[in-house]
């Protein structure tokens, strides 16, 4: 962690619960072929990103409803890359949004189809491949330090 202010802490359990319900909402979305739920599921990344996860409806959801029969977590993660992952899911949807809109359904398939298995790997295994992506990022733009 860097020694600026300290970074916000999530609960991981709740990221991958939120990861299952953004997975419904999305296989909705293809199942009904209807924009939608498309527009409810990027109205919650975008609470996500403005706010923080800890604004997102989904983490709301499994803070009051389900971390209380858990328990505490063993471990919290940083907030950012999840964030950034939610900025990703954003621009997904939005250019879902825009293809089921404009009446290119083949964009809005393939874009909500991106961002759901991208949900389902985070449900399913724990794999936050927009996460993935921001620490990718981060290593390429933060210099490393050489021996000489």
């Amino acid at each position: 962690m860097s020694s600026k202010t300290a970074q916000p802490q999530v609960d991981p359990r709740g990221l991958r619960f939120a990861a299952a319900l953004t997975t419904v909402v999305l296989a909705l979305t293809l199942v009904l072929n209807s924009p939608w739920p498309l527009a409810v599921q990027a109205v919650v990344f975008a609470i996500s990103v403005v706010f923080g996860i800890q604004a997102s409806p989904y983490g709301l959801l499994f803070k009051r409803l389900v971390r209380p029969r858990l328990g505490p977590p063993k471990e919290l993660e940083d907030a950012a890359p999840p964030r950034f992952a939610q900025l990703v899911g954003l621009a997904f949807a939005v250019l879902g949004l825009i293809g089921y809109l404009a009446g290119v359904e083949v964009l809005g398939v393939v874009a909500t189809g991106f961002a759901l298995v991208a949900a389902f790997v985070n449900a399913a295994a724990g794999l936050c491949l927009g996460c993935e992506a921001y620490l990718l990022i981060h290593r390429i733009r933060t210099p490393t330090a050489t021996t000489t």
